[in-house]
């Protein structure tokens, strides 16, 4: 089989195509035959030896996110069969409940082997079932970005009718929790320094969208968007940067969703927190079964992720390039077909 790997994480230039022995699958596994994956923020910072939770490991096969067929199934597999569209999860090894030691090492793309590959071994319990209505290339755009922005949602915000969502930017989780926002009836409030990716926002269903470049106090701007109440959930991708202003622009008793640190790194003053009696939580993607349940919303609401633009197999380093110009509008995709 084909497959890219990352000798050594010294930048694009270092994704290396390689020729490998083809897999089998062993108890409770299953081999998939890749037809897309997606990339995301932390794939670029993984290639570039920037990414703070670990090294990756020598050779590695990057991307978290793919889709495919499954090809074989080791003894035991009852789960899935051979033919079931799949994608894969972020965490091969993290099937419910709260997030425990033994997951952690399981990360695709990162402590493990990802999905830039022709053929993937997984585990049983690391797959899921693609909507139907949904391609190998939109299912491949699922598991870290979108199961992020639901974990974010449903699991910790508690997401409702009527609810207000802030968002950050126009990256795969924000224009995921736009989507989920909107499919459970709530009203969303973004921001971007892009006039046109503002106003892609507005046609997908955000109410408001602040320039926070024109608008540096975009968190007073969001108070009087809510008559000075508040976002009910904030998810939070910008880190240092922005978190302060997060904590102005949520309710009191609010959520924030710490994910991402794409705007750097700081020390922070927690009063904010304390006086506003606001739940901030950190997390890592989600499981299997978060998953499993956003699937069936997607499945029953017809959603269908943005996919700014699809890069063949042979042209991944070029995928790369693209997400790291921040031109993109949507999640990047590269078919294996």
């Amino acid at each position: 089989m084909k497959c890219y790997v990352i000798p050594a994480p010294k930048g694009i230039e270092s994704l290396t195509l390689v020729e490998r022995p083809e897999p089998t699958p062993g108890p409770r596994q299953v081999l998939v035959r890749v037809k897309a994956t997606s990339l995301n923020y932390r794939d670029l910072l993984t290639i570039e030896a920037q990414y703070a939770r670990s090294a990756p490991k020598p050779d590695l096969i990057p991307l978290s996110d793919g889709a495919g067929e499954v090809v074989a199934v080791g003894p035991g597999v009852s789960r899935v069969k051979v033919g079931d569209r799949v994608a894969g999860c972020f965490m091969q090894r993290w099937f419910g409940g709260a997030i425990s030691e033994s997951a952690m090492p399981s990360a695709m793309g990162g402590a493990i082997d990802g999905m830039l590959t022709e053929l993937a071994v997984l585990e049983e319990e690391g797959v899921v079932k693609l909507p139907a209505h949904l391609s190998y290339e939109e299912g491949a755009t699922l598991p870290c970005a979108a199961v992020t922005a639901w974990n974010a949602l449903v699991e910790i915000g508690h997401l409702k009718a009527g609810d207000t969502v802030q968002i950050q930017g126009t990256g795969g989780v924000s224009i995921f929790a736009l989507q989920f926002a909107k499919m459970f009836g709530a009203r969303v409030i973004g921001t971007s320094s892009s006039a046109a990716k503002a106003e892609r926002l507005k046609q997908m269903g955000a109410e408001a969208v602040i320039d926070y470049k024109a608008t540096p106090d975009w968190d007073q701007e969001a108070l009087k968007l809510t008559n000075g109440r508040g976002a009910d959930i904030t998810v939070e991708v910008g880190g240092a940067g922005t978190l302060p202003r997060s904590f102005m622009a949520t309710r009191l008793g609010g959520s924030i969703a710490v994910i991402g640190l794409l705007s750097g790194m700081a020390t922070l003053d927690p009063m904010p927190i304390l006086r506003r009696n606001l739940k901030v939580q950190g997390l890592y993607v989600g499981s299997t079964q978060m998953f499993e349940a956003m699937n069936r919303a997607i499945e029953a609401n017809g959603l269908k992720p943005v996919i700014d633009k699809v890069f063949p197999f042979a042209e991944a380093p070029a995928a790369y390039r693209h997400l790291k110009s921040q031109k993109h509008f949507g999640k990047i995709v590269i078919s294996h077909a």
